[in-house]
Protein backbone atom coordinates (compact mmCIF):
# COMPACT_ATOMS: atom_id res chain seq x y z
CA UNK A 1 0.00 0.00 0.00
CA UNK A 2 1.32 3.73 -1.05
CA UNK A 3 1.65 5.97 1.98
CA UNK A 4 -0.20 8.77 1.25
CA UNK A 5 0.74 12.48 1.34
CA UNK A 6 0.16 14.68 3.81
CA UNK A 7 -2.40 17.34 2.47
CA UNK A 8 -0.91 20.97 3.10
CA UNK A 9 -4.09 23.29 3.54
CA UNK A 10 -1.97 26.21 3.81
CA UNK A 11 -0.90 25.96 0.42
CA UNK A 12 -4.34 26.53 -0.90
CA UNK A 13 -5.66 29.62 -2.85
CA UNK A 14 -7.99 31.25 -0.30
CA UNK A 15 -11.41 32.08 -1.83
CA UNK A 16 -10.65 35.98 -1.44
CA UNK A 17 -7.33 36.97 -1.84
CA UNK A 18 -6.60 39.69 0.83
CA UNK A 19 -2.74 40.75 2.29
CA UNK A 20 -2.72 40.32 5.99
CA UNK A 21 -0.73 42.77 8.36
CA UNK A 22 0.18 40.68 10.57
CA UNK A 23 -0.49 36.61 10.82
CA UNK A 24 1.14 34.82 13.56
CA UNK A 25 0.78 33.41 17.86
CA UNK A 26 1.15 34.95 20.68
CA UNK A 27 1.70 33.72 24.74
CA UNK A 28 4.49 31.22 23.74
CA UNK A 29 6.36 30.08 26.85
CA UNK A 30 10.15 30.84 26.45
CA UNK A 31 13.22 30.85 28.37
CA UNK A 32 15.87 33.79 27.33
CA UNK A 33 18.68 34.71 28.79
CA UNK A 34 18.74 38.49 29.84
CA UNK A 35 20.67 40.55 32.41
CA UNK A 36 22.52 37.85 33.18
CA UNK A 37 19.59 35.84 34.26
CA UNK A 38 17.68 32.76 33.19
CA UNK A 39 13.85 33.92 32.94
CA UNK A 40 10.60 32.62 31.98
CA UNK A 41 9.43 34.90 29.23
CA UNK A 42 5.93 34.93 26.89
CA UNK A 43 6.76 35.88 23.13
CA UNK A 44 4.67 36.99 20.47
CA UNK A 45 5.71 36.31 16.95
CA UNK A 46 4.29 36.99 13.40
CA UNK A 47 5.07 38.34 9.99
CA UNK A 48 2.99 40.09 7.45
CA UNK A 49 1.28 38.26 4.84
CA UNK A 50 2.09 40.25 1.98
CA UNK A 51 1.11 37.85 -0.68
CA UNK A 52 -2.79 37.47 -0.49
CA UNK A 53 -3.59 34.46 -2.50
CA UNK A 54 -1.67 32.44 0.03
CA UNK A 55 -3.74 30.80 2.48
CA UNK A 56 -1.62 31.26 5.46
CA UNK A 57 2.09 31.33 6.79
CA UNK A 58 4.31 28.63 7.73
CA UNK A 59 3.82 29.12 11.81
CA UNK A 60 5.88 25.89 12.69
CA UNK A 61 8.96 27.76 11.51
CA UNK A 62 8.17 30.76 13.35
CA UNK A 63 8.30 28.64 16.75
CA UNK A 64 10.85 26.39 15.71
CA UNK A 65 13.40 29.25 15.30
CA UNK A 66 12.59 30.53 18.78
CA UNK A 67 14.52 28.20 19.98
CA UNK A 68 17.80 29.94 18.94
CA UNK A 69 16.75 32.26 21.86
CA UNK A 70 17.29 29.22 24.30
CA UNK A 71 21.23 29.97 24.00
CA UNK A 72 22.17 33.07 23.49
CA UNK A 73 22.33 35.99 25.17
CA UNK A 74 19.36 38.34 24.33
CA UNK A 75 20.73 41.46 22.70
CA UNK A 76 19.70 43.63 19.16
CA UNK A 77 21.78 41.42 17.66
CA UNK A 78 20.49 38.02 18.21
CA UNK A 79 16.79 39.58 17.53
CA UNK A 80 17.52 41.28 13.73
CA UNK A 81 19.27 37.53 13.10
CA UNK A 82 16.24 35.61 14.38
CA UNK A 83 13.60 38.05 12.64
CA UNK A 84 15.72 37.71 9.57
CA UNK A 85 15.37 33.83 9.64
CA UNK A 86 11.36 34.85 10.14
CA UNK A 87 11.40 35.88 6.32
CA UNK A 88 13.99 34.02 4.84
CA UNK A 89 11.64 31.50 6.03
CA UNK A 90 8.55 33.21 4.26
CA UNK A 91 10.41 34.10 1.07
CA UNK A 92 7.46 35.84 -1.54
CA UNK A 93 4.88 35.46 1.11
CA UNK A 94 6.56 38.33 3.88
CA UNK A 95 8.07 41.08 4.05
CA UNK A 96 7.82 42.11 7.65
CA UNK A 97 8.40 40.35 10.91
CA UNK A 98 7.83 41.43 14.56
CA UNK A 99 8.66 39.62 18.29
CA UNK A 100 7.82 40.86 21.28
CA UNK A 101 9.24 39.09 24.53
CA UNK A 102 7.59 39.80 28.13
CA UNK A 103 8.80 38.72 31.57
CA UNK A 104 9.75 39.49 34.66
CA UNK A 105 13.94 40.21 35.54
CA UNK A 106 14.66 39.81 39.47
CA UNK A 107 17.42 42.20 41.22
CA UNK A 108 19.03 41.83 44.27
CA UNK A 109 18.30 45.43 46.43
CA UNK A 110 20.21 46.25 49.24
CA UNK A 111 18.67 48.18 52.65
CA UNK A 112 19.32 51.55 52.96
CA UNK A 113 20.88 51.55 56.34
CA UNK A 114 21.16 48.01 57.50
CA UNK A 115 23.09 45.05 55.86
CA UNK A 116 19.90 43.52 54.61
CA UNK A 117 18.65 42.71 51.36
CA UNK A 118 16.10 41.67 49.14
CA UNK A 119 14.67 40.63 45.78
CA UNK A 120 12.66 43.44 43.53
CA UNK A 121 11.06 42.60 40.30
CA UNK A 122 10.68 44.45 37.18
CA UNK A 123 8.04 43.62 34.80
CA UNK A 124 9.34 44.11 31.16
CA UNK A 125 8.70 43.75 27.60
CA UNK A 126 11.27 43.66 24.63
CA UNK A 127 9.43 44.43 20.88
CA UNK A 128 11.70 44.02 18.11
CA UNK A 129 10.62 44.53 14.22
CA UNK A 130 12.37 44.06 10.68
CA UNK A 131 10.97 45.38 7.46
CA UNK A 132 11.82 47.47 4.39
CA UNK A 133 12.38 50.66 6.37
CA UNK A 134 15.21 48.37 8.05
CA UNK A 135 15.37 47.19 11.54
CA UNK A 136 14.58 48.63 15.16
CA UNK A 137 14.69 47.28 19.29
CA UNK A 138 11.86 48.90 21.75
CA UNK A 139 12.35 48.09 25.84
CA UNK A 140 9.90 48.92 28.39
CA UNK A 141 10.27 48.55 31.78
CA UNK A 142 8.25 49.28 35.23
CA UNK A 143 9.95 50.82 38.19
CA UNK A 144 7.75 50.66 41.17
CA UNK A 145 8.87 54.26 43.77
CA UNK A 146 7.00 56.12 46.74
CA UNK A 147 5.35 59.95 46.14
CA UNK A 148 4.81 61.68 48.89
CA UNK A 149 2.20 64.50 48.41
CA UNK A 150 3.96 67.83 48.30
CA UNK A 151 0.61 69.41 48.79
CA UNK A 152 -0.29 67.08 51.63
CA UNK A 153 3.13 67.84 52.91
CA UNK A 154 2.51 71.69 53.21
CA UNK A 155 -1.31 71.45 54.96
CA UNK A 156 0.43 69.19 57.54
CA UNK A 157 3.10 71.59 58.48
CA UNK A 158 0.53 74.12 58.63
CA UNK A 159 -1.44 71.52 60.88
CA UNK A 160 1.43 70.93 63.51
CA UNK A 161 2.03 75.24 63.56
CA UNK A 162 -1.28 75.86 64.72
CA UNK A 163 -0.73 72.78 67.44
CA UNK A 164 1.89 74.48 68.74
CA UNK A 165 0.85 77.70 68.82
CA UNK A 166 -2.50 76.27 70.88
CA UNK A 167 0.17 74.88 73.10
CA UNK A 168 2.54 77.16 73.61
CA UNK A 169 1.05 80.37 73.57
CA UNK A 170 2.84 83.12 75.75
CA UNK A 171 4.91 80.34 77.36
CA UNK A 172 8.54 80.41 77.60
CA UNK A 173 10.05 77.58 75.79
CA UNK A 174 12.86 74.69 77.05
CA UNK A 175 14.87 72.73 74.91
CA UNK A 176 13.65 69.29 76.16
CA UNK A 177 10.03 70.31 76.87
CA UNK A 178 9.95 71.73 72.93
CA UNK A 179 12.26 68.15 72.04
CA UNK A 180 9.41 66.13 74.21
CA UNK A 181 6.76 67.65 72.54
CA UNK A 182 8.06 67.57 69.06
CA UNK A 183 8.22 63.93 69.45
CA UNK A 184 4.33 62.82 70.73
CA UNK A 185 1.82 61.98 68.90
CA UNK A 186 0.15 65.33 70.50
CA UNK A 187 2.66 67.79 68.80
CA UNK A 188 3.10 65.99 65.40
CA UNK A 189 -0.74 65.96 65.05
CA UNK A 190 -0.76 65.58 61.38
CA UNK A 191 1.50 63.84 58.39
CA UNK A 192 1.69 64.13 54.53
CA UNK A 193 0.01 61.06 52.40
CA UNK A 194 1.89 58.95 49.98
CA UNK A 195 1.26 56.28 47.47
CA UNK A 196 2.93 53.64 45.97
CA UNK A 197 3.57 54.76 42.64
CA UNK A 198 4.71 53.03 38.92
CA UNK A 199 6.90 54.37 36.22
CA UNK A 200 6.65 52.44 33.17
CA UNK A 201 9.59 53.52 30.36
CA UNK A 202 9.88 52.80 27.11
CA UNK A 203 12.48 53.56 24.78
CA UNK A 204 13.83 52.68 21.49
CA UNK A 205 17.43 51.89 20.76
CA UNK A 206 19.77 53.46 18.06
CA UNK A 207 20.95 51.16 15.08
CA UNK A 208 23.99 51.19 16.89
CA UNK A 209 22.82 49.79 20.31
CA UNK A 210 24.24 46.43 20.61
CA UNK A 211 23.01 45.37 23.89
CA UNK A 212 19.81 45.87 25.72
CA UNK A 213 20.24 48.43 28.85
CA UNK A 214 17.73 46.82 31.32
CA UNK A 215 19.60 47.28 34.45
CA UNK A 216 20.84 50.55 33.42
CA UNK A 217 17.36 52.45 32.98
CA UNK A 218 16.09 50.73 36.08
CA UNK A 219 19.06 52.05 37.73
CA UNK A 220 18.68 56.07 36.42
CA UNK A 221 14.74 55.93 37.14
CA UNK A 222 15.31 54.64 40.74
CA UNK A 223 18.44 57.20 41.34
CA UNK A 224 16.15 59.76 39.61
CA UNK A 225 13.44 59.47 41.71
CA UNK A 226 15.05 58.66 45.11
CA UNK A 227 12.78 56.68 46.81
CA UNK A 228 12.23 53.47 44.96
CA UNK A 229 10.49 50.90 46.73
CA UNK A 230 12.62 48.24 49.56
CA UNK A 231 12.48 44.88 50.27
CA UNK A 232 14.04 43.50 53.62
CA UNK A 233 14.19 46.41 56.11
CA UNK A 234 14.71 47.12 59.60
CA UNK A 235 13.90 50.12 61.68
CA UNK A 236 16.77 51.78 60.83
CA UNK A 237 15.87 51.37 57.12
CA UNK A 238 12.20 52.60 57.31
CA UNK A 239 13.54 55.92 59.25
CA UNK A 240 15.90 56.21 56.36
CA UNK A 241 12.40 55.84 54.24
CA UNK A 242 10.59 58.55 56.17
CA UNK A 243 13.56 60.67 55.47
CA UNK A 244 13.80 59.99 51.41
CA UNK A 245 10.46 60.59 51.07
CA UNK A 246 10.23 63.91 53.22
CA UNK A 247 13.07 65.18 51.12
CA UNK A 248 11.98 64.22 47.70
CA UNK A 249 8.23 65.75 47.98
CA UNK A 250 6.56 65.25 44.17
CA UNK A 251 3.50 65.24 42.47
CA UNK A 252 2.96 63.08 39.54
CA UNK A 253 4.61 66.43 37.21
CA UNK A 254 7.39 66.26 38.70
CA UNK A 255 8.18 62.52 38.78
CA UNK A 256 7.39 62.90 34.96
CA UNK A 257 9.86 65.42 34.30
CA UNK A 258 13.04 63.93 36.53
CA UNK A 259 12.48 60.44 34.78
CA UNK A 260 12.47 62.54 31.56
CA UNK A 261 15.59 64.77 32.48
CA UNK A 262 17.88 61.47 33.45
CA UNK A 263 16.15 59.41 29.84
CA UNK A 264 17.88 62.35 27.35
CA UNK A 265 21.27 61.01 29.42
CA UNK A 266 20.91 58.03 28.53
CA UNK A 267 23.33 57.04 25.37
CA UNK A 268 21.92 54.58 22.91
CA UNK A 269 18.75 56.45 23.03
CA UNK A 270 16.86 57.58 19.66
CA UNK A 271 12.94 57.87 21.31
CA UNK A 272 11.54 57.57 24.72
CA UNK A 273 7.97 57.72 26.04
CA UNK A 274 6.97 57.64 29.68
CA UNK A 275 3.83 57.43 32.12
CA UNK A 276 3.95 57.74 35.74
CA UNK A 277 0.87 56.87 37.79
CA UNK A 278 0.54 57.56 41.42
CA UNK A 279 -2.02 55.53 43.10
CA UNK A 280 -3.60 58.18 45.21
CA UNK A 281 -4.21 57.59 49.10
CA UNK A 282 -6.58 60.12 49.05
CA UNK A 283 -8.51 60.26 46.24
CA UNK A 284 -10.30 56.42 44.83
CA UNK A 285 -8.96 57.82 41.31
CA UNK A 286 -5.08 58.02 40.28
CA UNK A 287 -2.99 60.32 39.23
CA UNK A 288 -0.83 60.58 36.13
CA UNK A 289 1.40 62.48 33.46
CA UNK A 290 3.06 61.25 30.53
CA UNK A 291 5.68 62.77 28.13
CA UNK A 292 8.16 61.47 25.19
CA UNK A 293 11.04 62.21 22.97
CA UNK A 294 10.65 61.87 19.46
CA UNK A 295 8.53 59.25 20.11
CA UNK A 296 5.98 58.62 17.19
Amino acid sequence: MNALTLPDIAAQTPAHEQALDWVGMQGIALPINLAGQRINARADVGVSLDDGSARGIHMSRLYLALHALEHSALSPATLQQLLGEFLDSHQDLSRQASISLRGEVLLSRPALVSPLAGWKSYPFEVRARQGLWGFHVELQVEVAYSSTCPCSAALARQLIQQRFLEDFAGQPLEHAQLLAWLGSPQGIVATPHSQRSTATLQVRLNQQADELPLIELIDRAEQALGTAVQTAVKRADEQAFALANGQNLMFCEDAARRLHSTLLLQPGLSAFSLRVVHAESLHAHDAVAASAWNWG
